[in-house]
Parts: structure tokens; C-alpha cells; sequence
């Protein structure tokens, strides 16, 4: 075979393949695809936006993420942490009250960089507009080797306090070795780069670790048709949620006699995988029958923003 190409593992590579080797080694992964049925939602959504500038106008990725939030409220089993000791048999499961998300975003060169949408569960929309387009903006003055580098450090540091010297061994050495010998952020760049304020570009604390997963892979590809039947769970997280694209799909519903029929509706398929150590499908069923209830009713959309157009109210 003839080699068209090589590319080297940089730091972000090590990082995600050291996490995602970890997930699959130690989860066992369950999981399910749920399809919620968003055409009201995305009508109501079209409405809340009319007359809004661009920059203030709540998108469907921003909309999902808050839907998922009030379904992991109905569903706190799938907000946790789990620390399980297999030669002991022994562990623990830590449910939070935030919510804290875990989401991927695509970076100026290309690249994607998951971020801690902190506190998601309590911002209504227009705070969670807000939040990421800070992200976005923090992000464009981020070193992505630098921020990894701090992040891998604390993590493995963590490992050690924990007992876990296997793993944490590599990557502590990957992380100072990349920290101080790095070609393309050494000397002035150095002191620049760290001379930016912190409210001004992305640190560890932007990037450690939520307490659940949700990627938005319709958001990368608008127009696709499919669905995410499975999606890493990064440990110690329980949960991971994958989301689709707004697809118009044949469905059935009831029309106005009661009657069932088929309808084209719009159709956003949820990837849902879980940790079978922490819980069974069981737990998942409140956060479906929310994400029901939202779409049944979706109105409900309106009382989560700041303001709605005049008149629509």
C-alpha cells in the first residue's frame, strides 16, 4: 500500500485519543435513539426571533441544549459522576444540581475544541445565546496546545491523587513535556500569550470537565439525513448525548377528529448513551417524556427568554 499522507499527533490528538481509549476500556456503553418531534418548537422559534438582530437571535442548537437541560432536570440519574473501583467492587455515584455541558465547538483553524457551557440548567435562552457567543469570541484569542497542556496537567494530577498511576503516568508526561518545550509558544510569545486577560481567551476552568455531554452534530451539517446511535461517554460523566439534524419526515399524528395520520413534521433525532455501571434505561424514560411534553407544548418555549416580538406574546 502506498501512503498518500502522515500527520503526527498533536497535543489535541493525544488528549481525545487518551479520553476516548479510556471511555471504551472502562464503560460499557448503552445506548438508544430517541426521535422528538420539534415542528411547533421550530415554528415558536422562528417567532421569538422575528425582528431580532443577528447577533441576539437564538439558534436550534442553543434551543436543543436548553431542552436537553430541562430533561436532564426530569432525569438527574443522567447528570452525574461515577467513581468505580472494579478490583474492590466499589464505587460511587455523584448526582449535581448544575448542569454543567460538555460541548464541542469548532475552532477558527478547523479543529474542535470541547468546552464547560457552565450552569446551563439555570440560564434561560438568551443568557445561554450569550454565554456561547462569549465562548466563540474568547476562543479566537485561545492557544489550544496551551489551554490542553493545563487541563492535562490537572487532570492527571487528579489521577494521582486517586491512586490511578497507569494512566496518569503517559499523560503527565506528554502534557510537561508539550508545556515547556513547545516550538510554537515559547519566549515572548510565551509571556504575550499569558499576558492576554483571562476574561479574554479560554483556561483550564473553560475546558475541565462537565457533568454531562451533548454534541451537536446537526449543527455541522444542517442538510444531512441520518442519525447518532452511539457517542462516547468521556468518564467520569454517566451520560452523553448525541443531536441530529432537523429532518422533514413522515410521522404519525393525531388530526383534529382524533384520528390518526401521516403528516410531514420535523424530526430531530437524540443519541442517548449511558453508562450501564450508573444506571438503567429506566432512568432515561423522565427525560424522553419531558422532551414530549416540551414538544406537545411548545408555547412553553416563550418562558424561557428575556422577551418575546411585540404581539406574539
Amino acid at each position: 500500500m502506498k501512503i498518500a499522507d502522515t500527520r503526527v499527533f498533536g497535543m489535541r490528538e493525544r488528549i481525545i485519543a487518551n479520553m476516548t481509549s479510556e471511555s471504551w476500556e472502562t464503560v460499557p456503553h448503552a445506548a438508544y435513539s430517541y426521535d422528538a418531534d420539534v415542528t411547533g418548537l421550530l415554528a415558536e422559534l422562528k417567532n421569538i426571533n422575528m425582528g431580532r438582530e443577528c447577533d441576539i437571535k437564538i439558534s436550534v442548537n442553543t434551543l436543543m441544549l436548553k431542552i436537553v437541560c430541562e430533561g436532564l432536570k426530569a432525569a438527574p440519574a443522567m447528570n452525574g459522576h461515577i467513581d468505580f473501583r472494579r478490583k474492590l467492587v466499589s464505587g460511587r455515584i455523584d448526582l449535581f444540581e448544575n448542569i454543567d455541558i460538555t460541548m464541542p465547538m469548532l475552532c477558527v483553524k478547523g479543529e474542535m475544541m470541547t468546552v464547560n457551557m457552565k450552569d446551563f440548567g439555570n440560564k434561560n435562552l438568551d443568557e445561554m445565546t450569550a454565554y456561547i457567543k462569549d465562548v466563540a469570541r474568547r476562543l479566537e484569542n485561545t492557544h489550544i496546545d496551551a489551554v490542553l497542556c493545563d487541563t492535562g496537567i490537572k487532570y492527571t494530577v487528579n489521577a494521582v491523587k486517586k491512586g490511578r498511576l497507569l494512566t496518569a503516568g503517559p499523560k503527565l508526561l506528554v502534557c510537561v513535556a508539550k508545556k515547556y518545550f513547545d516550538k510554537n509558544l515559547k519566549g515572548q510569545a510565551r509571556k504575550d500569550y499569558f499576558g492576554i486577560p483571562e476574561q479574554d481567551r479560554l483556561t483550564k476552568k473553560d475546558i475541565e470537565q462537565g457533568t454531562v455531554t451533548v454534541s451537536n452534530i446537526g449543527s455541522l451539517w444542517p442538510n444531512h439525513h441520518g442519525r447518532a446511535t452511539l457517542i462516547d461517554i468521556i468518564p467520569p460523566q454517566v451520560c452523553a448525548i448525541a443531536i441530529g439534524a432537523a429532518e422533514k419526515r413522515p410521522f404519525v399524528v393525531a388530526n383534529a377528529s382524533g384520528n390518526d395520520e401521516i403528516a410531514i413534521r420535523r424530526i430531530i433525532s437524540l443519541g442517548i448513551a449511558i453508562d450501564h455501571r450508573a444506571m438503567d434505561f429506566d432512568k432515561v424514560i423522565p427525560f424522553m417524556k419531558r422532551i414530549d411534553e416540551i414538544c406537545a407544548e411548545p408555547r412553553v418555549v416563550r418562558e424561557w427568554t428575556d422577551h418575546c416580538p411585540e404581539g406574539k406574546n
